[in-house]
């Protein structure tokens, strides 16, 4: 059985889910020059992470083999991944592959969706215009003064990373121009979208022309429309100061939800929250902080290692290994009764070790796994929930992505919350394939043994040289990877981008090291990394923004005024988590809750019995497990959904949430266990480090 979808592209195709269609499958010969412009650059720039993955690869050799460490590798490395996240803008939005809570927007009638994309389409473009205003300045200054990083190398990173952000704002903005052109049906309309394209196209060569060369006219033009600007700051007229914590918490938190319930991408309704509230407080030059927040997030080197992880797993996962693992297990689960089942459970644990997300693991097991179980006679319902539930364990299975992203917002080490989630992780794996070898063996009839398999099918699973070396080689790169995040060797940025080299040989091996493999997991990861990457800057321009008002602390202050013991508010924190997990994203959650939920835990350390690293680590892996619930938990557990994109007709989505029930008794018990006995997290770490 062949695999045509890869990690990256199931993550893509059903996590990212923005509401706007109408270009999505555009044919190349109605293309715009935007729209080429558009889909080179994506093809171009998917490349790029491989190139900073066998740089990367490069130093560690230099430093560890050579002992030489090289001075350019780290700022060529940021440099080239930064470019693949904002240049593929273009790309991502011609495909409208960003991430948006569809959930109203899918009960609207045509017409009122037609309505929401409209008005999602034109706040884009507002907050992408008033992102650029400021971001242009701050990008021509830095490349006048050819603003370098003052390191051993002193390569200009910062002049390249500002660069990097404008060309990217602008493929982002001249794309969604081009999309709510083709939105429109009147011909009047259209124009009108065409003028405003002029306009900025005029407004930007402008500001160029005067800051670069000193352009008289056009400075006149620039200056003319930042007065206007200025005549029309609203911060005067709002107010917003005089307005206590409280007020401005809610107002934020509000405006958050209702735009994001609209459908439009995560990425622009932060974005624009976070404009209009700059703008709220400090008037034009507010913006400034918005475009320096999101400057700031090119420069977190740890998440370059969220790329590395997923062009690892999809070139695994399109060399044919997933299905290989599968095999290979099923042919040593011997006579046990509910061997499949265990051995189902043994393969999505090495999946998670692999990929580190989880839409395409849930989508790999119900294509590979589910027919299977189903075609043995195990239980429609048992095999079901089993396999959305060892699916999910991908969240907290390292290297998980959601742990990275947790470990930015946080400020926490992520090689120790990889190490902090490996046994809750395993743990929560011997519930699920306990549960079910209880279950079988109460009831035979829920599943057969192998001897009753092979009379059935007349037929035995054998496994060729070449596909068992390979099913080795990938079990032993997922240890090195791991291994050499565990024992200090390397970084996780590292053993991600030796990983992705690893995974190149493993494929070799299998003999699928083809340019379609490549290609196709290089443009995937391309995808699914740029669908990310503008929800965390927008994210990351929101939380600034909220603390700079004061919501952080005000938020924490009323944490702490519960009057509840350091337990209870932890509890508080779990249950509002569950409440947000029925209608957010996990990565909103994530950037949202996390910087204010994190220092509340880290005062309330002492309390806890733990110090203030551990009560991080700690919450970390309760935020994980809580979200790993979410996942399954209806009305919109993603993973549910999930499988039902890849199960029979037959097997309704009501069945589904049925048959993950127990199995979400199982996840809660663990995060029940977890939180009664925090070293069940923290033992791996303290004995590690």
């Amino acid at each position: 059985m062949t695999l045509n979808r890869t990690l990256a592209d199931t993550e893509v195709e059903i996590g990212a889910q923005d509401p706007l269609h109408e270009a999505a499958d555009l044919p190349r010969s109605a293309y715009t020059p935007v729209e080429h412009i558009s889909h080179i650059s994506g093809l171009a720039v998917s490349t790029f992470y491989l190139i900073a993955a066998l740089a990367t690869l490069y130093e560690v050799f230099s430093r560890y083999v050579l002992n030489a460490p090289t001075y350019w590798a780290f700022e060529t490395v940021m440099v080239t991944v930064a470019a693949a996240w904002m240049l593929s803008a273009g790309y991502v939005t011609l495909k409208q592959r960003h991430i948006a809570i569809t959930v109203i927007h899918t009960l609207a009638s045509p017409r009122q969706r037609w309505w929401l994309d409209l008005f999602a389409m034109i706040v884009g473009i507002v907050a992408l215009y008033m992102l650029l205003a400021d971001a242009t300045i701050r990008a021509y200054d830095s490349v006048m003064r050819v603003e370098k990083s003052g390191s051993a190398f002193n390569s200009p990173l910062p002049m390249l990373m500002k660069s990097l952000m404008v060309t990217g704002g602008f493929l982002y903005l001249g794309q969604l121009v081009m999309n709510l052109r083709r939105h429109l049906v009147s011909q009047w309309a259209r124009w009108l979208v065409a003028a405003v394209g002029v306009y900025f196209v005029v407004y930007f060569v402008a500001g160029f022309l005067a800051h670069v060369f000193d352009f008289q006219i056009a400075a006149v033009f620039a200056d003319a429309v930042s007065e206007i600007g200025k005549a029309m700051d609203p911060s005067k007229a709002l107010q917003l100061r005089k307005m206590d914590l409280g007020t401005i918490s809610l107002i934020m938190v509000l405006l958050l939800v209702a735009l994001m319930m609209t459908g439009m991408p995560l990425g622009i309704v932060t974005l624009i929250v976070s404009v209009i509230m700059a703008v709220g407080f400090f008037g034009p030059r507010g913006l400034f902080l918005v475009s320096s927040n999101a400057v700031g997030l090119l420069e977190h080197y740890s998440l370059v290692a969220v790329p590395f992880f997923v062009l690892m797993a999809s070139i695994l996962e399109r060399a044919g290994i997933a299905e290989d693992l599968f095999d290979a297990m099923s042919i040593f689960a011997g006579n046990l009764r509910g061997g499949v089942a265990v051995q189902t459970t043994v393969v999505a644990v090495i999946l998670a070790a692999m990929s580190g997300v989880m839409g395409g693991e849930i989508v790999m097991l119900g294509l590979v796994a589910l027919p299977q179980m189903l075609r043995l006679g195990y239980d429609r319902r048992l095999t079901i929930g089993l396999i959305c539930a060892a699916g999910a364990l991908a969240t907290l299975i390292p290297p998980s992505i959601i742990m990275i992203v947790y470990g930015l917002s946080a400020e926490v080490g992520i090689g120790d919350l990889f190490m902090a989630g490996a046994i809750p992780g395993i743990m929560l794996a011997v519930f699920y394939a306990g549960y079910v070898l209880i279950r079988v063996n109460l009831n035979h009839s829920l599943a057969p043994t192998a001897a009753e398999v092979a009379k059935m099918t007349g037929t035995e699973s054998r496994l060729s040289r070449e596909r068992m070396i390979a099913v080795f080689l990938c079990i032993l790169l997922i240890g090195a990877v791991m291994g050499s995040i565990y024992g200090g060797i390397a970084s996780v940025t590292e053993a991600a981008a030796v990983g992705c080299v690893g995974a190149m040989v493993v494929a070799g091996v299998r003999n699928r090291f083809k340019w379609d493999v490549m290609s196709a997991s290089m443009l995937g990861t391309m995808t699914t990394v740029g669908t990310i990457i503008w929800l965390v800057l927008g994210a990351v321009s929101f939380v600034g923004i909220f603390n700079l008002v004061g919501g952080g602390e005000f938020m924490r202050s009323l944490f702490l005024d519960l009057g509840l013991s350091a337990m209870g508010t932890v509890i508080v924190m779990m249950l509002i988590l569950m409440v947000l997990g029925t209608f957010m994203e996990w990565i909103a959650i994530v950037l949202i809750t996390v910087p204010v939920f994190a220092p509340v835990v880290m005062t309330l350390a002492p309390e806890l019995g733990l110090t203030e690293d551990q009560a991080k680590i700690w919450f970390g892996i309760l935020f994980v497990m809580n979200i790993q619930i979410y996942f399954l938990s209806p009305p919109f557990g993603p993973a549910c959904f999930w499988l039902k994109s890849v199960a029979p007709p037959e097997i309704t989505l009501q069945e589904i949430f049925i048959a993950v029930m127990p199995f979400i008794a199982l996840q809660i018990l663990g995060l029940v266990l977890v939180m009664v006995f925090p070293q069940i997290a923290l033992f791996l770490p303290e004995l590690l480090n």
